[in-house]
């Protein structure tokens, strides 16, 4: 038999500059708890959760375990017109940790899938009221919402849209970042809750009767960590109430604990009609994606229908796989055995002066955090954007810490198990690197 174990060809890689890669490609081969170990037998230290994701770390026993249960006993079972009860069970143990009044989940198999069903959900809810014209769609600049149509239309990052058709009918408020008042900002910004005013200017231009729903993430991630301005998102909430509008919450990466809550919405006390969320539901083992939907919505699309009909007609063969139920089931497990959403409000302090003591090294305009979040944004080299970021990131990695380049900026969000020694450990990498990159 041909051993092609060697051969990096075949492996065309997502969000990667695949050329470059395997030229000098960077392994991991195996992982556990805080660590990767690389294919040269080096110790990285994971500084990002694997990609925002693996929340309670790596190879956690609950998790794995449930995993392997779950193939032994339900490989597979479908959920068009048929269940398992893992299914049922999971979706109640989300519900109860939900923000007030978000009593029903709709299962899918990743973030891009999630908001792809939660902006269906919209426009089905709106078309069970009898108010079909509101199909429009207000996503944010500089926002990230996957790369499925319905998410690079509503997203606003450039280079997800500009090589695809997207949606019609889509508009954008303006980002939030604002250097020039709130750069260095320790948690939240103190400038910036007028930019929510930008939905109104957009409702006068479209009528809030065209609008089906307007999508944010609570703390913007890929664009480089995006801390929402203190009043900010109550005033996209109190908009939307007052015109009708749904309000959705992309927390893919900021859901499960990254914040110190289950979800954003509940550390930042703003509850959308909405929610979408994936990656640290099963601890990035297993892909799955999920729906939160308040009940009022989810009442008026069952109700619009005869009894025995299909009231929605959407869905995907691995909608609530057993699998990926059985490891969501072992990660609530964990993170509540271990309380370590609570722990990150134990650690944000800690985490928040670690970070801001990089403010004085070279090339370093801004810093950000909240939660266990963090970003050092880099002055950019002329005619050259993103190639500093880039170069403090293979620095890193040569070093024994992954962290995540995003433009110009360094993104970090560590596993919620991380240790005051370990983040020491990750600043002390970073602060050589940034030293050593010109």
């Amino acid at each position: 038999m041909a051993n092609f174990s060697n051969d990096l060809e075949s492996f065309w890689m997502p969000f990667t500059a695949n050329r470059q890669f395997k030229q000098a490609p960077r392994l991991l081969v195996s992982a556990d708890r805080m660590q990767y170990k690389s294919h040269d037998g080096r110790t990285i230290l994971d500084g990002t959760a694997g990609l925002w994701c693996c929340n309670a770390g790596h190879n956690r026993p609950k998790i794995v375990e449930a995993i392997q249960k779950s193939a032994a006993t339900l490989d597979f079972a479908p959920t068009f017109q048929m269940g398992h009860p893992a299914a049922f069970t999971l979706a109640n143990r989300l519900a109860a940790i939900a923000p007030e009044g978000m009593g029903h989940v709709f299962f899918c198999n990743s973030g891009s899938e999630a908001v792809d069903s939660a902006l269906k959900m919209a426009l089905a809810y709106h078309r069970a009221r009898n108010d079909a014209g509101r199909t429009r769609f207000i996503g944010r600049e500089r926002g990230y919402h996957g790369v499925g149509f319905g998410g690079i239309s509503v997203g606003g990052l450039v280079n997800n849209r500009k090589s695809f058709v997207q949606l019609p009918g889509t508009d954008h408020l303006r980002h939030t970042h604002d250097p020039a008042r709130n750069a260095f900002s320790k948690g939240q910004p103190q400038q910036g809750a007028e930019f929510a005013d930008e939905l109104e200017r957009l409702i006068a231009l479209h009528d809030a009767s065209t609008i089906a729903a307007v999508i944010v993430e609570p703390v913007a991630g890929s664009t480089g960590v995006l801390v929402p301005p203190v009043g900010y998102l109550e005033k996209l909430r109190a908009i939307c109430d007052r015109t009708g509008i749904l309000l959705i919450f992309d927390e893919v990466i900021t859901g499960f604990g990254r914040t110190g809550a289950p979800f954003a919405a509940q550390r930042f006390g703003v509850t959308p009609d909405m929610i979408t969320a994936a990656k640290g539901v099963t601890n990035g083992t297993v892909p799955m994606g999920l729906v939160l939907a308040k009940s009022e919505l989810y009442r008026t699309v069952m109700e619009a229908s005869a009894g025995t009909a299909i009231e929605f007609f959407h869905g995907y063969t691995y909608s609530a796989h057993p699998l990926a139920c059985a490891a969501a089931l072992g990660t609530l497990d964990t993170y509540e055995e271990e309380g370590l959403f609570e722990r990150v409000k134990v650690l944000e302090t800690y985490w928040e002066d670690r970070l801001h003591a990089l403010r004085p090294l070279p090339n370093v305009i801004d810093l950000r955090n909240f939660g266990l979040i963090g970003a050092i944004e880099l002055a950019p080299r002329p005619g050259a954007a993103g190639a500093r970021a880039y170069d403090v990131f293979t620095g890193c990695y040569e070093a024994g810490l992954l962290t995540r380049a995003t433009g110009d900026t360094i993104a970090l969000s560590p596993p919620l198990i991380i240790e005051t020694d370990q983040i020491d450990q990750l600043f002390d990498i970073l602060e050589e690197v940034l030293k050593k990159t010109a």
